[in-house]
Formats: C-alpha cells, structure tokens, sequence
C-alpha cells in the first residue's frame, strides 16, 4: 500500500460516524491524528535519494593469486631452487657455526673470583601435605644438595692456543671436563675430538657467571663456585 492510500484510510476511519458515543470517539480520533502525523512522517523520509557517486568494478588482483603467479615464474627460471639452496646453506652455517658470543675476549692474565649460586625464595615451597618448608624470603644455594659433576672449560675453538689449554685441562681431569664454547664450530670440534662439545647460546651462561674472558675454567669451592681466567 502506498502512503498516500494509507494516509486516505486512516483519515476514513477518523470521522466521527456515531456522534453518541463522544468520550470513546474523541481518545480514537487522538490515535488516529497520532497514526496520521507518524505515516506523514515516514512517507516523508521514504524517498529515492539516488546514487551518491559512481560505482567501480573491485580491478585489484587477488593477492594470493599475485604470490602464486610470482611462485611459478620464480619455479619456472630456476629461482625457486636457488632461494631453497641459500636457505639451507644458511641454516647449515648457523649450525655448524654459531655467532660468537658478544663481549668475551682472550685472557691476557690470570684472574680469579667466586660466583655465589645462591638465590632467594620468592614464594612459600609446600610439601604434598600443604606444609611450608622453605619460607618466603629464604636463601637456597643448590650447591648445598647438589655438586658440580665437571669442571665447566670454556673457550673459543677459533684460537689454536685456547685448544690447546683444553687439551691440557682435558688430560689433567682425565677427561672429566665438559667444554662449552663461546666461539667456533661445536660440530667440527666434536667429530674431531670424538667427545661431547657444548656452545654458550646468546652467552647465557658466561654472562650468569660473569666470564668476560676465555679460557675460563669453572669449579666448585666449597658452596661457591670458583672461575678462573687463564692464559
């Protein structure tokens, strides 16, 4: 129904047809002006307002069919194969031979110190009964229950004269040394030495103990642990 048919209607059903009954025609022509005045309104508002503007097929390409496109012609001239080949060679090279820990140096004199691997409880520890035995705020020093299985030996294998120190430290603890590299290939060294070589990633371990020079041969002292840079 058009507005105009439904405002006709409405205005039809408005008149007082029946002069006796005045309070009940009075509240329904109230509600029937009320009908009227919202219709107009709508009818008002419910127009054709056009096109704002001219509209655009989307002409972009897809972007997973751009890469896919980019894919095959890199397939197709061989460059595909080449970027596998980098990659796996540059993989290969962190591997085999990681980037040298920042900031250690070669010794150039003996020096001495202790490394404390004390640590304070931040929390209450419970037995399984939900019993505290170590409380908040506590000292706990691991080399109280544990002890150092090996001498820590750490060197750059890049220095023929650091291997050599190993060697000696090697045969001085009959073997009984674990190496930790801060530069070199852990790689090449274990298959030439024939023993378990270990690297210092990102430096973790000599930054913790506080090793700005190798060689660096650590050990327990009592609940201490003693570092000695050697020449």
């Amino acid at each position: 129904m058009r507005c105009s048919e439904a405002m006709h209607t409405l205005q039809t059903s408005a008149r007082p047809d029946q002069p006796r009954r005045t309070f009940a025609l009075g509240s329904h022509l109230r509600m029937a002006i009320a009908a009227i005045t919202l219709l107009a309104s709508l009818c008002a508002h419910a127009r054709d307002l056009g096109v704002i503007g001219p509209v655009y097929a989307i002409s972009e390409p897809s972007l997973i069919e751009v890469i896919q496109a980019k894919l095959r012609e890199m397939d197709a001239s061989g460059g595909l194969a080449r970027l596998q080949r980098e990659s796996q060679a540059r993989i290969r090279r962190e591997v085999e031979q990681p980037a040298p820990v920042a900031g250690i140096t070669r010794a150039t004199r003996a020096r001495s110190f202790h490394f404390d691997p004390s640590i304070e409880v931040p929390y209450p520890i419970l037995d399984a009964d939900g019993r505290v035995i170590v409380a908040p705020g506590t000292r706990v020093n691991p080399l109280d229950t544990v002890s150092l299985s090996r001498p820590l030996l750490f060197i750059d294998a890049r220095d023929s004269a650091q291997l050599e120190r190993a060697q000696r430290e090697l045969g001085a603890h009959k073997g009984q040394v674990k190496l930790i590299l801060t530069g070199g290939s852990y790689l090449d060294l274990m298959r030439r030495w024939k023993l378990a070589v270990f690297y210092d990633q990102q430096g973790r371990l000599s930054t913790q103990l506080g090793i700005r020079h190798v060689p660096a041969l650590v050990t327990q002292d009592g609940n201490r642990l003693r570092i000695d840079e050697l020449l």
